[in-house]
């Protein structure tokens, strides 16, 4: 009888351990799904201000370029 409760201790342990290691394996995977969605509107947002900063700099050389031919 004695060896039943140990046995059904152990047991419970044992469950209880997994329960615990499976619920903040649950909350990390959650965590990451979120840094993910971040990550990926900072990329698409970095891609608008790459188009933005090509734009500018295009207009800075045909600037550029004008002020160079009035100069000639």
């Amino acid at each position: 009888m004695e060896m039943a409760i140990v046995i059904d201790t152990l047991v419970g342990l044992v469950i209880g351990g997994l329960a615990y290691f499976l619920g903040t394996q649950a909350k990390e995977l959650k965590r990451v799904e979120i840094l993910l969605n971040r990550t990926r509107e900072e990329f698409v947002s970095r891609g608008d201000l790459r188009n933005d900063l090509q734009r500018i700099t295009d207009s800075l050389q045909r600037l550029e370029d004008k002020l160079e031919r009035q100069s000639s």
